[in-house]
């Protein structure tokens, strides 16, 4: 476990956040090797359907994962006040929250399938298989939520190493199991579920079982939540779970529209939304290491740290962004033929991120100047960024380009809205009010 509050900044940031950019890799490989073995097993309408059940999987589950992320915040805090008590007191309930959470949310999302994919306006040929895989994930959703619970609340305190081994056993498991269940057993689309939750599941018990080894002496019991802790957890979690429902609320506005170009442009877009995915990683576990460092900074009250932190960020993610951008322009094509190879599809894709390519430095300095705040606890300050970047810029946006300009406005789009979205970013962290933020009473 690592105290942030004293020590050179930048070689903090960068040996804590280079085990979460590995995590991060492996976590979005998972539905990649998931997706590789799909197409190419499958077929490219078996790709889309998974590609339309993972993006609604997501939506669904977004607000239950932000409230994960608010124990970012509250954990990394309480871990530079060395509160020890609290930290007890608020580790039960996040777990009976979100257990519950979790448990309502598979459910739901079980029932109601059908109705989900006739929102996204799914296509008919891919309906059937899109459903399959969807109600199949959701009955691993407490799994999901648990091994990605165990790992934030290590990352608070300062282990960004022990979530990584986690991850990669799912990793693992994944590579062996999806071609095992999808063509080995001929599950088909309902094998690449199967892969899917038993390697989450896996994931989860080990997390369970390295805390009993790791702290033989700390019995964890759970309480019934107190009062206040509720009211924080809530006042976080709330604005911090909004967040997450507007993100991917927008992603699927925008696969909708992709939708409508119809199965080819879908394909294209569910090959070129992995990748970029995978480019967008290293902004993400930097934005978690921002925020970790930062909460354990102004739980102390010491904002010089935090203006070296988000100075740090900044030139980091700046750089790394700058440098994958231009990889992926260079080789857009051969990386979306790894997923799919009808033509029309990978002429979608590969027009989709030569475009965006240039567009993502901003959308690394957006998680940046985000993750500061997000870790003074201003949860609901990011809501409206997001609300912001999402809803006001990035849907019209992409709407009227596709109006204006055919397939290529999409990624036009969304590009542009980076490039907004990091000036409103920029201008809350510098003239905001999250600095008086108080999280505790």
């Amino acid at each position: 476990m690592k105290n942030f509050t004293e020590g050179p900044i930048a070689r903090q940031l960068g040996t804590f956040s280079l085990p979460i950019v590995v995590s991060s890799l492996l976590q979005v490989s998972i539905q990649l090797i998931n997706g590789l073995w799909v197409g190419n097993l499958l077929g490219s309408g078996a790709f889309g359907a998974v590609t339309v059940g993972t993006i609604l999987m997501m939506v669904v589950l977004a607000f239950v994962m932000g409230v994960n992320q608010a124990t970012l915040a509250v954990f990394a805090q309480l871990r530079g006040r060395g509160d020890k008590e609290e930290m007890r007191a608020y580790l039960s309930a996040f777990v009976i929250i979100l257990g519950l959470l979790s448990g309502v949310i598979s459910i739901l999302g079980y029932i109601f399938a059908d109705a989900l994919l006739a929102l996204l306006n799914t296509p008919a040929a891919i309906i059937d298989d899109a459903r399959l895989y969807l109600q199949i994930n959701f009955v691993g959703t407490l799994l999901l939520v648990g091994y990605n619970f165990v790992s934030t609340v290590l990352r608070a305190f300062g282990d960004s190493r022990t979530p990584l081994y986690f991850v990669l056993l799912a990793t693992v498991l994944t590579t062996l199991l999806s071609p095992l269940f999808i063509g080995g057993f001929q599950w088909g689309i309902a094998g690449a579920a199967y892969a899917i939750v038993a390697a989450q599941g896996a994931a989860f018990l080990y997390s369970l079982v390295h805390l009993t080894r790791k702290f033989p002496g700390h019995g964890f019991r759970l309480r019934l939540p107190q009062r206040a802790e509720v009211q924080t957890i809530l006042r976080l979690g709330i604005p911090s779970g909004a967040q997450m429902v507007v993100i991917h609320a927008g992603t699927t506005v925008i696969l909708s529209l992709v939708n409508s170009l119809g199965a080819d442009a879908v394909a294209g877009f569910g090959a070129a939304q992995r990748l970029d995915n995978l480019i967008l990683l290293p902004a993400v576990a930097l934005g978690t290491a921002v925020t970790a460092m930062a909460g354990q900074n102004i739980g102390v009250q010491q904002w010089s740290r935090v203006t070296q932190i988000t100075r740090a960020g900044l030139i980091y993610n700046t750089s790394i962004m700058l440098l994958l951008a231009s990889v992926l322009y260079v080789w857009a094509e051969p990386l979306i033929r790894l997923f799919i190879q009808d033509e029309a599809s990978v002429a979608f894709g590969t027009s989709y991120l030569k475009t965006i390519a240039f567009f993502y430095p901003f959308i690394g300095l957006n998680f940046v100047f985000n993750s500061v705040v997000r870790g003074a606890g201003a949860m609901f300050q990011v809501l409206a960024l997001n609300i912001i970047s999402l809803w006001i810029l990035r849907v019209p946006l992409a709407y009227w380009a596709t109006a204006m300009y055919g397939e290529t406005g999409v990624a036009l789009g969304i590009g542009f809205s980076f490039l907004l979205s990091s000036v409103f970013s920029f201008a809350y962290y510098r003239w905001g009010g999250w600095r008086e933020k108080k999280l505790f009473e």
